[in-house]
Order: C-alpha cells, then sequence, then structure tokens
C-alpha cells in the first residue's frame, strides 16, 4: 500500500497547484519530465528482466500471454471503458459538468494501464513500490495539468486510486502465499519486458505498443514456472524408466 499512498499524495499535491496555476505551466516543462520519466523506466524494466533465472519461461510468457492479449482486445477494451464512461456521465460536450468530466477523465488516467497494474502487484508481492512511485510523479503532473481545466473534481479521483489500485495491492499480497520465489522472480521479470514496452510506446513515444495486450504474461509466467516444476522430474522419471527398458 506504501505505493498507492505515495500516488495519492502526488495527486493531492500536483491537484492543488493546478488550482492555483491554471494553465500557465509550459507544455514543454512537462514534456521533459515525462521524457526523463521514460528513461528512467526502461532502465528498470532491463534491471527487472535481468534477474530472471529462465529467460525462457519469460519468452514463453510473453508470446503466450501476447497471443491471449490479442484474443481478448484487452488494449481496446480499456480504451473502450474509458470513452463509454465519457460518454455516459459527463455527456462528450463543452456543457458538460466540469466536476464530474475532472474526477472521471483523472480517475480513468490513474487506475486504466499496465503500469497501474503491474506496479500494484510489485508493492503487494514483494513491497518494492518503485514502479508506482515513478507512476505517481507522472500521476502528479496529469493532475497539475487536468485541475487547471477541470477543477476540484480532479483530487476526488484519489478515492478511486485508493479502492482500485490498493485493493490490487492487497489482493496480490494474499496471494504470496500461493507464488514461489521462483514465480514471483520470473513474473516481475516478465514485468520488465512491459515497463520497456510502456517506456518506448506511450512515455517516449518511439514507436507504438499495445503492452496492455501484454498483461496476461503476468499470470502466464508463474504458471509456465510451476509446469516446469511439474513436468520436469516426471519427465527425468520417464527417461529413467526408457533408460532401463532400453
Amino acid at each position: 500500500m506504501t505505493g498507492t499512498i505515495i500516488n495519492i499524495f502526488t495527486i493531492l499535491l500536483g491537484g492543488g497547484i493546478g488550482l492555483a496555476l491554471g494553465t500557465r505551466l509550459p507544455e514543454r516543462v512537462r514534456h521533459t519530465v515525462v521524457s526523463g520519466l521514460g528513461l528512467f523506466t526502461m532502465a528498470l524494466g532491463v534491471g527487472m528482466f535481468l534477474e530472471s533465472q529462465q529467460p525462457l519461461i519469460v519468452v514463453g510468457a510473453l508470446l503466450i500471454g501476447g497471443l491471449l492479449g490479442e484474443w481478448m482486445r484487452i488494449e481496446e477494451g480499456l480504451k473502450n471503458v474509458g470513452g463509454w464512461l465519457e460518454a455516459r456521465f459527463a455527456g462528450g460536450g463543452q456543457d458538460g459538468n466540469l466536476f464530474v468530466r475532472g474526477f472521471l477523465a483523472s480517475s480513468l488516467l490513474f487506475c486504466v494501464g499496465p503500469m497501474t497494474i503491474l506496479g500494484s502487484i510489485q508493492d503487494g508481492l514483494t513491497g518494492d513500490y518503485r514502479l508506482l512511485a515513478i507512476k505517481a510523479v507522472m500521476d502528479g503532473f496529469a493532475a497539475l495539468a487536468f485541475a487547471s481545466t477541470f477543477g476540484v473534481g480532479v483530487l476526488f479521483s484519489t478515492v478511486v486510486v485508493l479502492t482500485y489500485q490498493g485493493g490490487l495491492s492487497l489482493a496480490a499480497a494474499q496471494a504470496e502465499s500461493l507464488l514461489s520465489e521462483t514465480m514471483v522472480t520470473e513474473m516481475t521479470a516478465a514485468g520488465g519486458i512491459l515497463l520497456l514496452g510502456l517506456a518506448i510506446g506511450s512515455l517516449l513515444e518511439l514507436r507504438p505498443i499495445r503492452t496492455g495486450n501484454l498483461l496476461p504474461a503476468l499470470v502466464v509466467a508463474p504458471l509456465l514456472v510451476w509446469l516446469t516444476d511439474v513436468a520436469g522430474p516426471a519427465a527425468m522419471k520417464l527417461w529413467a524408466v526408457l533408460g532401463l527398458g532400453g
């Protein structure tokens, strides 16, 4: 929950500054900060992947997870959720309620995305909140920009962040007993690749990458570790039997 608390603080801080400054923050400042965060996120992702003890597990998880994600159209679904909620509650027009629009737009931005899910799981499983801390900085700048346009409704999005993001961390903490150290290591390594995708596709905007469709890799990786642990001894026994039979 530490990462979520930091995230809430930065949203409140950024939103408060945005209410005070209005639209006077230069766009070039925000762009430079986001680019710096993108470079740091890339470095963090590489470091997470290098912790892998079984790179083939990570590759398999990404391939299988990517196929599942494309089949389920996760990335498209996440975008559709945002569009539907804004149209449903804010009307999508200039006369829409600014409070409601600011609340919805900021809540979706802060909660819908691979970084939210991966960071919350990592925080809950290992207590490592570095990824959520990076997200917190970005959300703080986004809250500043949103609050200058939509007003105080942006600050109330922290209720959604606490419920959703904090809930994911708590759920991950409960699942810790079901995951071995190897499972967590390979899941973290797969998450590192997702971070690289986020940095390249979203933060640095070098090339579009549907990182959301790779999210199933976080589930596939520990499953592949489990299958390897189960199938390994069985395969050895089979070879022993065949060897005796020969």
